[in-house]
């Protein structure tokens, strides 16, 4: 999901509910088209898609209703939107109107935007084919509005508490007494927060990178001369004190990205343990292989499970040949967004077709 700022005017929202082939963009990619004609964000990255999009919006807006735009793509025109072959993207656009007193994508959206304030994750389903309405569900079960029938309701729910589970947006089908139900199911959450133990000279361009991508960014170490904000003016949160029992209160889950690169054993040790008994996203460990070795041979002889021992990425980041500061922040931005995503960080032309 795209978090762009809300527009004031009437306006189209679009949004890339599902693509076959290789696509650049995830889906859940947004684009707002106001009456004047003023645009934010994309569904692709530019191109045939957008423009056709931007066309069907102002008439989506006169309209009031939504409308799905399915656009199958030849080899030229996917190789222009950098995908690697031929394929078919598809595009939810509705109207929207700045009142969510009256506007459902307004009140949805609104409610949305209250719950990633506070933490918590949502998901809006939003009917393509076979049924009106939508339905807000938040992540412990809470649903409002609906898409017309009971039974469709609560098998709508389950199925957006299984993608807020996974945080993942995507297209479903329901299957119910009168028909087939298409749905597309916008996850919303919190912004990846990248959790820095050390405030470093690899800590520095770390968190510019960081903030680059749009992850939310935390800088924690005891030492009040090297946690500054003179040092770190893009940090997001700056906290100074003893790292072990930061750890243990940080509210570490599956947006957290946590990277230890104070190099030293006695804040190491403790502060791995404590992010390990947490579900956070990523683990790496700034040291040699020797050291790693060393730290995970000693967390296993206090008794952590092996599983949890295997999350640990140490050496830190991917083997791009890192040598500076920027370089290991590079290497350790792109090996823990891999890790996030599920993939295996190999290069792009070793991609498996349709991976």
């Amino acid at each position: 999901m795209d978090v762009l700022p809300l527009p004031t005017k009437r306006a189209a929202v679009a949004t890339l509910v599902s693509t076959e082939g290789s696509s650049p963009r995830d889906t859940g990619a947004r684009m707002w088209v106001d009456e004047s004609g003023a645009i934010i964000g994309s569904v692709t990255i530019g191109g045939c898609v957008d423009a056709r999009v931007i066309e069907e919006a102002q008439q989506v807006i006169d309209a009031g209703a939504s409308r799905v735009l399915s656009m199958a793509l030849g080899d030229e025109d996917a190789w222009a939107l950098g995908m690697t072959c031929a394929g078919t993207v598809e595009v939810l656009i509705e109207p929207y109107a700045p009142v969510p007193e009256t506007d459902p994508v307004a009140r949805s959206l609104d409610m949305a935007g209250k719950e990633v304030a506070s933490g918590r994750r949502m998901a809006v389903v939003v009917p393509l084919l076979g049924a009106t309405g939508r339905l807000d569900v938040t992540e412990d079960g809470t649903t409002r509005g609906t898409l017309g029938l009971p039974a469709l309701d609560i098998a709508a729910t389950t199925l957006a508490l299984t993608r807020i589970e996974e945080g993942r947006s995507g297209t479903s089908t329901i299957a119910t007494p009168t028909g087939d139900v298409r749905v597309y199911v916008d996850v919303h959450a919190p912004a990846l927060t990248l959790v820095i133990f050390g405030a470093t000279h690899v800590a520095m361009p770390l968190v510019e990178m960081a903030k680059v991508v749009g992850w939310r960014t935390v800088v924690v170490d005891g030492r009040e001369r090297f946690a500054t904000r003179e040092r770190f003016p893009l940090v997001d949160d700056m906290i100074v004190g003893m790292p072990s029992e930061i750890a243990t209160r940080l509210p570490l889950g599956p947006t957290s990205l946590v990277v230890l690169l104070s190099h030293d054993y006695k804040y190491d040790l403790p502060v791995l343990q404590a992010v390990l008994a947490s579900d956070a996203a990523y683990v790496g460990c700034l040291g040699s292989a020797r050291r790693g070795a060393a730290m995970l041979a000693f967390l296993a002889e206090q008794g952590v499970p092996a599983e949890q021992l295997a999350r640990v990425r140490i050496p830190v980041g991917l083997d791009i040949g890192a040598r500076s500061a920027s370089e290991i922040a590079l290497a350790v931005i792109a090996e823990a967004l891999a890790v996030q995503r599920g993939r295996e960080g190999r290069p792009m032309r070793d991609r498996r077709t349709g991976a």
